[in-house]
């Protein structure tokens, strides 16, 4: 099964300074049909405004993934970490038993963003971050592993959860592979560039829900890069 949706009906939120799509529900948006996707739980299509951003706030028992698409985002937390992640790069943070962070847009521009949110395997746990340096070139024409629940299998960032997140940048025309189990769920969006899914045809910051397939097929239609997520 493949379901496109469309970035125009997904759920919206205008701040100001923060203008926000969601996929799933979240916050004042909520949709009973689309409350995650397997464990999956948020997928939120961020722009924050220059010199902005999230000011302190808790979590827990959330494994929380941002993908930054252009800018920046500056984070610290309660555990005393801090660091600045650009555009390309990507952080992870743990929330486990609980935690408190700030992210902070410190940049003259806007920042866009997917912040992703995957239910841990387990709840509790001391809280965690960590961020890395993605480089674009290094994911053209195939599949990097950005965060992995099995961290020993591939230079990703860990996560406590049996998911991983990956990207791949694509010319128009390339494809790649994808080898899926059918009992496991994939959501995957492209920032930028329309796609095909399976030969089913996606817009820029579309949603594709993906189960039931035992293999995906990704085309580009346009230069594309894109952002998918493979869990339980």
């Amino acid at each position: 099964m493949i379901d496109i949706r469309p970035f125009a009906g997904l759920g919206h939120a205008n701040h100001g300074w923060l203008d926000a799509r969601h996929h799933f529900s979240f916050a004042n948006y909520h949709d009973p049909q689309r409350m995650g996707w397997g464990a999956i739980r948020v997928w939120n299509d961020d722009t924050i405004a220059a010199q902005s951003g999230f000011p302190p706030h808790p979590h827990s028992d959330m494994e929380i993934i941002t993908f930054i698409r252009s800018g920046a985002i500056t984070h610290q937390d309660s555990q005393g970490n801090q660091g600045r992640t650009g555009a390309g790069d990507v952080q992870v943070m743990s929330a486990g038993a609980g935690i408190t962070h700030a992210e902070y847009n410190r940049e003259d521009e806007a920042t866009t963003l997917f912040q992703i949110w995957i239910q841990p395997d387990s709840r509790g746990g001391t809280p965690g971050w960590g961020q890395r340096e993605f480089p674009r070139g290094d994911r053209s024409g195939r599949w990097v592993v950005l965060a992995n629940g099995a961290p020993d299998t591939d230079d990703a960032l860990p996560i406590r959860a049996d998911a991983r997140v990956l990207a791949a940048t694509l010319a128009a025309g390339q494809s790649v592979e994808y080898p899926a189990d059918p009992a496991r769920h994939q959501y995957l969006v492209a920032p930028t560039g329309r796609i095909r899914v399976n030969g089913v045809e996606a817009n820029p910051r579309d949603g594709v829900a993906i189960s039931g397939e035992s293999s995906i097929t990704l085309e580009a239609i346009d230069d594309a890069e894109v952002v998918m997520v493979d869990a339980r």
